[in-house]
């Protein structure tokens, strides 16, 4: 015979409404009285069906984060761990507990958010990337699941809740820097072209190149993870072609890092050499050597901001779309230089 709540409301003796309440989390019932019912329970080994309390009370005040792939690989990069501090703090804020998803590809993915959504796990979903042709965002979408993205979404960005910076923007003011300090030669190391973070800040790279009257040349560009690895392979690529580039636009910080391994390698000097300038801001950015030039995109804000939009639309059943850009700030370090201070013999 299976232990119910009334068997254990009548062992702890509180009602078993209060056994609900106790389990729903509810901050209206006293640590004492918290501390009787889980006793009784461990006691009568009662272990409650979360997901009938879920259909019951409709909330299981926990949100789904969604990594872009396996979360091993993720957290190489500081912008995941930084992120999820500020969605933490927000959720903690208002009594929110976490469910990381994962996956090693793209089917395992989908199947970790179906579980998610169709278990009752979460009452809504963080996707915390932006890419073409994704099959988790149609997902959310013809299941009119809660969810926010951080990033820009690549279709139907009038009918999703996102945060972003602005991306066209930064890669343009970075660009512009080094146009600025005289180059002329300028690469550009980005990521995947599957994520719109990586196609807006090219957009942006080329939109001050063609300001500036400079010609755009397909060799400069290169595509590889946002990794310190993509960032030294995409560099070696680089610095093969006849004429290198005397500058950089990277479009993450860690791989710019890689970027400076391998032309060190290459017995080039940053920024005496080449000068590298990059996005992100990450802490082991200002502690490098040289301390990167690179953009500020506030990514805790970001985080916060997310999860501020996720649960305004939980506690209203109604989704703000209107979209959320938080500003992003140059700051100007020690990996760039006038092209005219290169080369000197």
């Amino acid at each position: 015979m299976s232990v119910t709540i009334r068997d254990v409301a009548k062992l702890a003796g509180v009602a078993p409404s209060t056994v609900s309440r106790v389990i729903a989390g509810s901050n209206r019932i006293s640590q004492a009285t918290k501390e009787r019912v889980y006793e009784a329970m461990e006691k009568l080994g009662y272990h409650p069906n979360y997901n009938a309390r879920s259909l019951a009370v409709k909330s299981t005040r926990s949100i789904g984060i969604i990594m872009p792939r396996s979360t091993e690989q993720a957290f190489l990069n500081p912008f995941f761990p930084e992120v999820l501090r500020g969605i933490s703090v927000r959720a903690n804020e208002k009594g929110y507990a976490l469910f990381l998803s994962t996956g090693k590809n793209e089917e395992e993915q989908k199947q970790a958010v179906m579980d998610m959504v169709q278990g009752r796990r979460v009452d809504g979903v963080i996707v915390l990337y932006s890419r073409f042709d994704d099959p988790v965002v149609d997902y959310l979408m013809n299941k009119n699941f809660p969810f926010v993205m951080v990033g820009k979404p690549a279709h139907h960005a009038s009918k999703i809740s996102y945060v972003d910076n602005d991306n066209i923007l930064a890669g343009k003011e970075i660009t512009q820097h080094l146009i600025d300090l005289g180059h002329q030669r300028i690469g550009f190391v980005g990521g995947s072209r599957q994520f719109v973070v990586t196609m807006d800040r090219l957009a942006g790279y080329q939109e001050a190149l063609s300001e500036a009257g400079i010609a755009y040349d397909a060799q400069l560009l290169i595509e590889q993870d946002f990794l310190p690895e993509g960032g030294y392979q995409g560099m070696k690529q680089l610095m093969q072609v006849e004429n290198p580039p005397t500058a950089l636009v990277v479009v993450d910080d860690m791989m710019a890092l890689g970027v400076i391994s391998a032309l060190d390698e290459l017995g080039l000097s940053v920024p005496e050499d080449v000068s590298v300038a990059s996005i992100n801001d990450f802490y082991i950015s200002r502690v490098s050597t040289p301390a990167l030039t690179t953009v500020n995109i506030n990514i805790f804000r970001l985080g916060y901001q997310a999860t501020d939009k996720l649960l305004y639309w939980l506690e209203n059943e109604e989704a703000d779309l209107s979209p959320t850009i938080v500003g992003h700030e140059l700051r100007i370090r020690h990996s760039t230089a006038p092209v005219a201070a290169l080369n000197k013999d």
